[in-house]
């Protein structure tokens, strides 16, 4: 496959787009209708040059940072190098980075999968994603199986850019939030009130970079620029990250299965964190679904 080559699925008035050698990710999501192509999530046109434009990118084997780089699992210490211009605590894994292999490929279905072998991340292990697509929306399936000869660490996100205007808003539940510090990191765990709450409230341009735990699965997100509302749900998925930059724009709204920097606490806490074990040749998956409702004609 060359470099730029992306892969174009359709569904109704849907329209994704695919770049498997750009991290996996997803380039555009579109509605199509009346003559009128509206970004679902922000879009790039042709593959992402720097994966930070993609309009979504999977998270693999773990979600966010880990302090420092360094974390210790059953007397193994690992040390992991930045990933990221910038910030000095490597995030978001292998996979995002990494170029991914067309599995298949249909008119509204595609799969791709991506191999890491044993390295500075000491386990080998294989991801892969179920890209299906109908005319109310898209199903986002990402699994990741152990393939070393001993238990592996390792957590489940995706990552999508939602384009918002200033009467851009979002509606989900959560129990609790994480105060951070200057680079990003987890401090304090609060209730999610104030300016944590996020029921019904405004999202675009809120200077927030936050985890969320106790999340509900569920999170509405309605803009009156917008002919449809989405409804991005996960039945996997306990924790939700918000980025919502204080220059608006855009936001990320990441249904993730563990907090951020949960590896850098005891192993005794990772269950209550949500990150996971997986024992040589067992599987975990995380799904996701972006659905799309029209709200007036086109």
């Amino acid at each position: 496959m060359d470099a730029g080559e992306l892969l174009e699925l359709k569904a109704g008035p849907l329209e994704l787009t695919l770049s498997p050698t750009a991290g996996g990710s997803i380039a555009r999501f579109d509605w199509v209708a009346g003559g009128r192509r509206t970004a679902i999530l922000r879009g790039c046109n042709g593959a992402a040059k720097n994966i930070l434009e993609a309009a979504s990118f999977p998270l693999v084997p773990f979600v966010n940072r880990i302090r420092d780089g360094r974390f210790t699992f059953r007397g193994r210490e690992v040390r992991l190098q930045p990933n990221l211009a910038g910030d000095i605590s490597p995030l978001h894994g292998q996979g995002w980075l990494s170029p991914w292999r067309v599995e298949f490929q249909q008119e509204a279905e595609a799969a791709l999968t991506f191999r890491h072998d044993a390295g500075e991340w000491p386990w080998t292990y294989e991801a892969r994603q179920l890209f299906t697509l109908d005319e109310r929306g898209l199903d986002l399936r990402l699994s990741c199986r152990n393939l070393s000869d001993e238990p592996m660490p390792c957590g489940l996100g995706q990552h999508p850019y939602f384009p918002c205007t200033a009467g851009a808003r979002l509606d989900t539940r959560v129990s609790h939030a994480w105060t951070i510090d200057e680079h990003v990191l987890p401090v304090e765990k609060v209730p999610a009130d104030g300016r944590f709450d996020l029921a019904d409230r405004q999202v675009c341009g809120q200077d927030l970079d936050h985890g969320f735990g106790g999340w509900g699965g569920t999170a509405r997100i309605t803009d009156p620029s917008l002919p449809f509302e989405i409804i991005l749900s996960s039945p996997t998925a306990r924790f939700f990250q918000l980025y919502s930059p204080g220059e608006g724009g855009l936001f990320v709204a990441e249904p993730v299965t563990h907090a951020n920097a949960a590896m850098n606490a005891p192993e005794e806490e990772w269950a209550e964190l949500g990150f996971a074990v997986l024992e040589p040749g067992e599987e975990m998956t995380l799904d996701a679904r972006i659905d799309v409702r029209q709200v007036w004609a086109s």
